[in-house]
């Protein structure tokens, strides 16, 4: 469809950096709607997912370990979201709350999430900084006083903490004998200890918000030269934003650009697939990616450094078979040997080629499929065991070329209706926790144009409102979903223990979040 533009609305449009085109073909995937995802399988262990043995893991380790002086390796953490949806449940106290005997008693008898943050306020990480901003005041006696309202205020607004509207990354999340430490100090020491060599240059960027990467540059002066003594590295810090051309256009319901009250069109960030165009702007030999939440305290990161290291391991050894298929196939690309690479991505890298592939296609059409299959960038992904987390998972898919790949898969992108898609969603034994290893250079040493390797067809519709107004918003190809669909992929079994995601901010009080 065209939409009626007017000349502000393509002056707008053009400030943003969108492309007219670009803005168009979203207006028609309104109209359209996006193809669900046709799993074919999920991945289990040995049938597209790698469990490890002990044996592997100590040789990937040593193997990452020997390699890592000679690699330049980036930690890219997205880091961008507000903590707001943390405290949702506390903001709502805070606006209804009026300090009478009556709602003090109704939280007590309602139980759940707001009850357990008083009963437990003093083992939060924050408490002590939450009480010296009450002037010292005991938490605990502000909550047998029933003023919880001062505790809420100090903790959300801005006037106090200001966790409210602050990202994770700023926040207090663990204790340690002498102070506290934040999402972002916690993946400095990460990066530390498995993204350099000793005495080598640990590399770490954040995507973030416009309005909080000054707070994020302000905390790393305060603590980066702290933790390169303590670990005997240098590390070296970038961010990047979320760029305004990757917003969507959003709709009302009749599927016409959604209007503020002063006519301007509306445009909504178009979900962490829009990060494919901060990532392809790192050029490194391996990238971890993991989500900004996911930390643990220091006596329990071993686990997570063995298996980030034994990830990369793997992703190494598979990127040497790989350059050396390439290398034979520039030397002397002869049947036999691209009957060779198929089986290889067949059996090892677990991409089906289409019907007809065996027996009816050319030996040109064969060679000009193993080309376009064998020269991607590579991932591998950690898997843990479904525990009833909310996610994406690891499947066995149909690709818009008629090829069956490993790719992860959001629940959104399935159709519920149809049931035999919904049973294999269902049996799924594994989730994403976002453990990503990543390699985007070629053999050259050149960097992919990651925007290549896109599936458009993986985006998705979302209802949302503004203003008291339904509308609907569109999502780009998930980051780790269509944004990387075309890549090489293998998934690997990573313990639970390495996933320890905080959604909610009860989800501190864990014992993983928690002190000894």
């Amino acid at each position: 469809m065209t939409a009626n533009f007017t000349q502000e609305d393509l002056s707008h449009i053009q400030s943003r950096g969108s492309k007219i085109e670009v803005i168009e073909e979203q207006l028609k995937n309104f109209e359209t709607g996006f193809p669900f995802m046709d799993i074919v399988k999920a991945a289990t262990v040995n049938d597209g997912l790698i469990r490890l043995q002990d044996s592997d893991i100590d040789r990937l380790v040593e193997s990452y370990d020997k390699k890592l002086q000679h690699l330049k390796v980036v930690k890219f953490v997205p880091a961008s979201g507000a903590a707001s949806r943390m405290f949702k449940a506390l903001f709502a106290c805070l606006s209804s709350y009026d300090g009478s005997e009556e709602a003090y008693q109704k939280i007590q008898e309602e139980g759940g999430l707001v009850k357990t943050f008083f009963d437990k306020v003093e083992d939060f990480a924050f408490a002590s900084e939450l009480s010296e901003k009450l002037g010292g005041k005991s938490l605990s006696s502000l909550v047998q006083e029933k003023n919880l309202s001062a505790i809420l205020s100090s903790l959300l607004t801005e006037d106090g903490l200001g966790y409210g509207k602050l990202p994770k990354g700023l926040l207090t999340f663990h204790q340690y004998e002498e102070t506290g430490r934040t999402p972002a100090e916690e993946h400095l020491v990460e990066a530390a200890n498995y993204g350099a060599a000793t005495g080598g240059t640990a590399f770490l960027h954040f995507t973030v918000s416009p309005e909080h990467q000054e707070k994020f540059q302000e905390l790393m002066d305060q603590v980066k030269a702290g933790y390169e003594a303590s670990f005997g590295v240098k590390l070296e810090v970038s961010y990047s934003i979320q760029k305004p051309s990757t917003d969507t256009i959003a709709v009302d319901m009749e599927n016409n650009p959604f209007r503020l009250d002063n006519e301007q069109i509306l445009f909504r960030p178009g979900g962490h697939g829009a990060l494919i165009e901060n990532l392809n702007e790192i050029d490194a030999d391996l990238i971890f990616i993991k989500n900004i939440d996911n930390v643990v305290p220091d006596r329990i990161k071993d686990t997570t450094y063995t298996y980030k290291k034994a990830l990369a391991g793997v992703l190494l050894e598979i990127q040497n078979q790989v350059f050396a298929y390439q290398e034979r196939l520039e030397a002397e690309a002869n049947p036999d040997l691209v009957m060779e690479i198929a089986a290889f991505l067949e059996a090892v890298l677990c991409v089906v080629p289409q019907k007809g592939f065996y027996d009816s296609w050319t030996d040109e059409q064969r060679l000009t499929y193993i080309k376009a299959k064998l020269y991607r960038p590579i991932r591998v992904c950690g898997m843990v065991k479904n525990e009833g987390e909310p996610g994406g998972g690891p499947f066995w898919a149909t690709n818009s070329d008629g090829t069956v790949s490993l790719q992860i898969v959001e629940s959104a992108q399935i159709d519920k209706d149809n049931k035999a898609q919904l049973s294999i969603m269902q049996g799924s034994t594994h989730f994403n926790p976002v453990d990503l290893v990543c390699a985007t250079r070629n053999r050259h040493g050149e960097k992919w144009d990651l925007l290549d390797f896109r599936d458009e067809k993986t985006g998705f519709i979302a209802y949302k409102s503004k203003d008291g107004r339904e509308l609907k918003a569109q999502e780009l190809p998930g980051l780790w979903n269509g944004a990387m669909a075309d890549w090489h992929t293998l998934f690997v079994e990573v313990p639970i223990i390495t996933f320890n995601p905080v959604k909610t901010v009860n989800d501190l009080l864990r014992p993983n979040h928690q002190p000894a």
